[in-house]
């Protein structure tokens, strides 16, 4: 068993996203985001986390002794950078005997990402502030990866679908999609933590609302994060749906990786040692279309 499965949800709690192009800091209590730090370091997250750390720490008022958790989004996303803020959380949670949570980065930049595009900031925010973490069952979108129940979540009329991008090259991005079925709700998982060649993602989603009728589908579909190098795959879904589909660039900020962390404590918290950053892999049949593109 986990030695810190019982553990009460924490109160005040660090949360740290390395995964994106940006440097992602926040310090929460209660729900409530304390401080945070958003830095734009792609490629050179490690010379300004632990700095960026101590002073959201500092404008929290906190010492990390003050801590009674910390939360880390696990990727996918950038290598180099997922590996940073998970030994950076896996070493503070050991050293400080913390419980560390795991959030999949992708749930975090859908959930700031469709908080920002929508205008639910405030609704997100307040619903976070008065309970703290989601009420009623665990919301498996802000799990570390994958489906937490190993299904999809059902879907209701006139929902928000929100496809997060983290840009992946090569005409690849890291996505999912998630469903926020109410104003003021956190999304939910309906597809996995996935890195996907774009125009078959694309095609993917049309396929999924062409199949439903008019009166099912959701009332956007929002993608957001690194959507500027795949315009052109999604190109065919803007065009056969119009404004139903909407391109949001946006930028992973701290206090969202935050929310997202209060989030993930009411599941059981990951075993330090064993947390691992959730690179992701093509499918086998993307792979070889990949290969063929590529010969």
């Amino acid at each position: 068993m986990n030695e810190h499965e019982n553990i009460r949800p924490s109160q005040r709690l660090l949360a740290l996203d390395t995964a994106t192009s940006s440097l992602a800091v926040a310090v929460m209590e209660g729900g409530r985001v304390l401080a945070e730090r958003t830095i734009h370091a792609e490629r050179n997250h490690s010379a300004y986390l632990v700095t960026a750390i101590g002073d959201c720490l500092k404008a929290a008022g906190l010492a990390k002794q003050d801590l009674d958790g910390i939360a880390v989004g696990v990727g996918p996303g950038s290598y180099t950078g997922i590996r940073i803020a998970v030994t950076t959380a896996k070493t503070l949670a050991w050293s400080l005997r913390l419980p560390v949570y795991g959030v999949s980065s992708l749930a975090a930049l859908a959930l700031g990402g469709w908080a920002s595009a929508s205008g639910q900031d405030a609704a997100l925010g307040e619903l976070a502030a008065r309970r703290g973490a989601p009420a009623g069952p665990a919301r498996p979108a802000l799990a570390a990866g994958g489906d937490a129940g190993g299904e999809s979540a059902p879907t209701a009329a006139g929902s928000h679908w929100i496809a997060p991008l983290i840009d992946a090259r090569r005409g690849q991005a890291y996505s999912a999609l998630f469903a926020a079925p109410a104003p003021g709700g956190l999304p939910e998982r309906l597809e996995p933590d996935a890195i996907r060649l774009m125009d078959g993602w694309a095609d993917e989603l049309k396929r999924q609302l062409e199949q439903l009728p008019a009166e099912e589908r959701p009332a956007r579909l929002w993608f957001v994060g690194e959507t500027e190098k795949h315009e052109a795959a999604i190109a065919p879904l803007i065009a056969a749906f119009g404004e139903l589909v909407q391109l949001v660039p946006y930028e992973l900020e701290g206090a969202w990786v935050g929310i997202a962390g209060v989030a993930r404590t009411v599941l059981p918290a990951d075993d330090v040692h064993a947390l691992e950053p959730n690179y992701t892999q093509l499918a086998e049949a993307e792979a070889k279309r990949l290969r063929l593109r590529n010969a």
